[in-house]
């Protein structure tokens, strides 16, 4: 879509999901916009799928998400601007959310993906772009060309593994706007966590106290859940001092407030219970993983997709990064990265059989996006208008994902999806069944996925 036709979009968009008075807030993953609306009921589904550029509608994790294509990212700050949507506007716009909201409020499990989502989402990219480049190191170190106290890799290691170390404290920034509390305070009880004097408590024989309390002192560094519940918390407080400090106080003693209150707290219960409860949920899908690995890289490789078309992905986020903090390696990352080339397939086949020039060369281009780690092209112009096609990349990507679930290939960095994925499954010992292993099962997931689409097929359809 060309950027003149940007401001002409942006408005269909918003008038079909009920206006500027209906949308709370506006932000957008690699390719959806994603909608906070007041009341969802009015919208009309079918009158949004008809606008030009939108290829489906999703609800899930409490918004309405629109799948538009890469080029969302230019998009949604022209949204933004006709709505008048600034950061802090839409962070106000929580309370706004509640009082407007006609539906039934979110669930637990809503909120709980909303916020997920909502700071993760903002990390995919420069957390992908880290995982290539530690990929490329390891090919570096591998082959003799680089060594790990070399200038040059420590500082490209460097800006590779930052985002990661330093999560809570990024994650902090965007679980504040979130939750609705100052992101910078919130960003600064996550630097706290990390805080070098209090790291170095981290298995030591002296112990650290406060008030007399015993302050278990953890590894914070590359941690999700305990700087979430800390920042939700914090939001509480921040919102609590609010309502009693006086307005001409509250710019110097509410964050004082917050601060005083949420770290100790923090270390203290919200810190070791989190993490617990993120090495629980991490054991029992790597036990039941480990226990059926042909069963469950079946499941997995075959019907990923459809959580990621349902939006709630992204809560399986906590686990894979507790497996690469924990284990150096997730297994379940490995199977799922098989899943786009399974729909790349199905656009190969597809484009192989239509006999119509334009309808190809859609199909290529939508194959050529998976291979790059973007799925929601083909998913919308291949594979759903022939659900056959569907079953196709189920097929490829289930039987990819026993062979990998056999073979026990391994995910160890964080990194893109597709080509891009390849990188990630490189053990930093040296190449080893992890990276093969996982080129074999990309390449059968494909080829499957091809072939079962080209059979399905029939050559006169049209995009």
């Amino acid at each position: 879509m060309a950027r003149k036709d940007y401001d002409q979009f942006a408005d269909e968009l918003i008038a079909a999901v009920g206006g500027k008075e209906n949308i709370v807030s506006v932000t957008n993953c690699m390719t959806r916009l994603r909608f906070v609306l007041a009341d969802e009921s009015i919208v009309k589904d079918d009158e949004v799928k008809k606008i030009k550029g939108v290829m489906s509608v999703v609800h899930g994790a409490g918004q309405y998400q629109i799948p538009i294509g890469t080029y969302v990212s230019d998009l949604c700050p022209v949204v933004k601007a006709k709505l008048g949507l600034t950061e802090d506007a839409m962070a106000a716009g929580k309370a706004k959310a509640e009082s407007m909201r006609v539906v039934k409020k979110d669930s637990f499990f809503n909120k709980f993906f909303k916020a997920i989502s909502g700071c993760i989402l903002p990390m995919i990219a420069p957390m992908a772009a880290g995982g290539i480049i530690k990929g490329v190191l390891t090919i570096l170190t591998t082959f003799g060309v680089l060594t790990s106290d070399n200038g040059i890799y420590l500082i490209l290691y460097a800006a590779a593994d930052a985002l990661m170390y330093f999560m809570p404290i990024i994650v902090g920034f965007s679980a504040g706007k979130v939750f609705g509390m100052n992101p910078y305070t919130a960003a600064v009880i996550g630097a706290a966590m990390l805080y070098p004097k209090l790291a170095a408590f981290v298995g030591a024989e002296e112990t650290l106290t406060f008030f007399g309390l015993k302050v278990t002192m953890l590894d914070y560094s590359q941690t999700l859940l305990p700087i979430l519940l800390a920042v939700f918390v914090a939001s509480w407080i921040e919102k609590a001092a609010k309502k009693i400090i006086p307005q001409m106080l509250q710019l110097m003693f509410v964050p004082t407030v917050v601060l005083v209150i949420t770290l100790p707290l923090t270390l203290l219960v919200v810190g070791p219970v989190m993490t617990g409860v993120s090495n629980a949920l991490a054991t029992g899908v790597n036990a039941l993983y480990h226990a059926v690995p042909v069963v469950c890289g079946g499941v997995l490789g075959a019907f990923w997709q459809l959580f990621v078309m349902m939006g709630v992905h992204a809560a399986m986020i906590p686990i894979i990064l507790n497996n690469l903090t924990t284990l150096g390696y997730c297994p379940v990352n490995a199977i799922l990265g098989l899943t786009v080339w399974a729909l790349a397939g199905v656009a190969l086949g597809y484009a192989l059989k239509v006999k119509d020039g334009e309808t190809r060369a859609t199909a290529f281009g939508t194959m050529a996006s998976a291979l790059c780690g973007i799925t929601e092209p083909v998913i919308y112009t291949v594979a759903l208008t022939n659900f056959k096609r569907f079953i196709c990349a189920f097929v490829g990507g289930g039987v990819a994902g026993v062979i990998g679930g056999i073979l026990g290939i391994k995910f160890y960095t964080w990194g893109g999806d597709g080509i891009f994925r390849i990188p990630s499954m490189i053990n930093p010992a040296g190449l080893d069944i992890s990276f093969w292993g996982f080129l074999i099962c990309a390449a059968i997931a494909f080829v499957v996925s091809a072939i079962g689409s080209y059979a399905v097929t029939s050559a006169d359809e049209k995009a």
